[in-house]
């Protein structure tokens, strides 16, 4: 009997280990990327003897596939992606292709803003209270390369509304919905509720023996709530309310309460301060209780997590002048966020691609808590008129070392340098994360 063809478009992380796992389950596996594929997986490929190409895609092959699994980054548009669609192949995402072979319990973390620490926190809540537990999404190894080669009990996974977007049998034992802000909506025809219904993707296939964890504060998602029947227990957390049932504040105190399993701690105690970062806590401690963790662990993880690299990473501090890493800050509602929970006055570094930001819902806090601007960009025009009026000193540079010595110049002793762009970085770095170390090695240059 032949061998039902697999092809995989994008030989990123998530396109080699569903490469893996799809010639270890006995697919006849053929990857085709449009760019470079980096040596790294392609020595993988070698080793593996897995058929592939680069800086092409061969339609014939292509379109001759029983099963395609299209890397997030690639748009359903695309003409190529059409025609499979046309012919009836399904396409679908690595999280769905790893999940039909696993059994491992899943907790599956989404929103616009804060997935990267909330499933850190998660993955670093589970592991310390001894559970066989693996991480996956948009960090280090792939869902479907850990499906291949470990035997995880249960995965913490980041998901994008891309990787939503190609999921239709998988189901998350615990989904997390931490918040609806727009963004990307260039792949969601600019209609807010495109994007909303692929967030809401996280609840499908949940059973009533499954969790729906939410935040209450968030209005988006309470009035999508309101339309829609969630067969799942659903969990809210407010920082806004007190609730019966849940997670919220009182008396500066982070309290959690589920089917009489309640802990409490005090909110000077977390990890990680900002009101985002509350609502984090908020949904990592949730799923702590859901999980039956001793209420110990769960307040010593909250306690002293490390937070992650490129998030409000506070690294270093010049002279008095603290200096913050921000990179992954690629939107306006992140900035947002870093900015409300400085506590100084903040020279800000901003700038890059821009993804249609509206400066405008920024601009109290910047009359509040920014005294200088300092753009990094190859076009700051945009930055410049935003806050021309509300800010004296606005500096345009396009290189790091530039941006880095002049809010040097213009930061005083306690006051507070913050990289938080808004801004995708492709203008002058290959990603966030190039630029966040940059920013970083140039600082302790001083």
């Amino acid at each position: 009997m032949a061998r039902k063809k697999l092809v995989i478009l994008g030989a990123g992380e998530s396109g080699i280990g569903s490469a893996i796992l799809g010639q270890k389950k006995g697919f006849d596996v053929f990857v085709s990327d449009s760019g470079t594929i980096k040596n790294k997986y392609k020595s993988v490929l070698y080793e593996n003897g897995i058929r592939w190409e680069e800086k092409q895609h061969t339609e014939a092959e292509i379109l001759s596939a029983d099963l395609v699994m299209k890397s997030p980054g690639i748009p359903e548009k695309v003409p190529l992606v059409q025609k499979l669609m046309e012919k009836g192949v399904p396409v679908i995402s690595e999280i769905e292709f790893a999940g039909r072979y696993t059994q491992a319990k899943t907790i599956c973390i989404t929103g616009s803003n804060g997935k990267t620490t909330t499933t850190l926190l998660i993955y670093d809540m589970m592991k310390r209270a001894g559970l066989n537990v693996g991480v996956a999404g948009n960090m280090g190894k792939s869902f479907a390369w850990q499906v291949a080669e470990e035997d995880f009990d249960l995965y913490v996974i980041e998901l994008s509304s891309f990787q939503l977007d190609g999921m239709y049998e998988f189901r998350a034992d615990v989904a997390i919905l931490l918040n609806i802000t727009p963004d990307h909506l260039d792949r969601y025809d600019y209609e807010m509720q495109n994007y909303v219904d692929s967030k809401f993707r996280i609840l499908q296939n949940q059973r009533p023996e499954d969790y729906f964890i939410y935040c209450a504060d968030d209005e988006v998602i309470t009035s999508e709530i309101e339309k829609r029947e969630i067969d799942a227990q659903m969990i809210p957390f407010s920082i806004k309310n007190k609730l019966a049932f849940g997670a919220w504040i009182e008396n500066n105190e982070l309290k959690v309460s589920i089917n009489h399993n309640s802990f409490a701690m005090s909110i000077f105690d977390l990890a990680l301060q900002g009101k985002h970062n509350t609502y984090n806590s908020m949904a990592a401690g949730l799923s702590g209780v859901v999980f039956r963790l001793r209420k110990e662990k769960i307040r010593q993880c909250l306690t002293d997590f490390q937070g992650v690299e490129h998030r409000l990473e506070r690294f270093i501090k010049v002279h008095g002048i603290e200096f913050i890493n921000d990179s992954k800050a690629t939107n306006i509602n992140s900035t947002w966020y870093a900015l409300e929970s400085m506590s100084t006055q903040v020279v800000w570094i901003v700038g890059g691609v821009d993804k249609g930001n509206d400066y405008s819902m920024l601009y109290d806090l910047v009359k509040t808590k920014v005294k200088a601007i300092v753009c990094l960009g190859k076009d700051n025009r945009k930055i410049i008129e935003a806050f021309d009026c509300i800010v004296k000193d606005i500096i345009d540079t396009d290189n790091m070392e530039e941006a880095v010595r002049n809010s040097y110049f213009l930061a005083g002793e306690g006051d507070t340098v913050l990289l938080s762009p808004a801004c995708a970085s492709f203008d002058l770095f290959q990603n966030y994360e190039e630029r966040g170390q940059m920013f970083k090695q140039v600082v302790r240059n001083l």
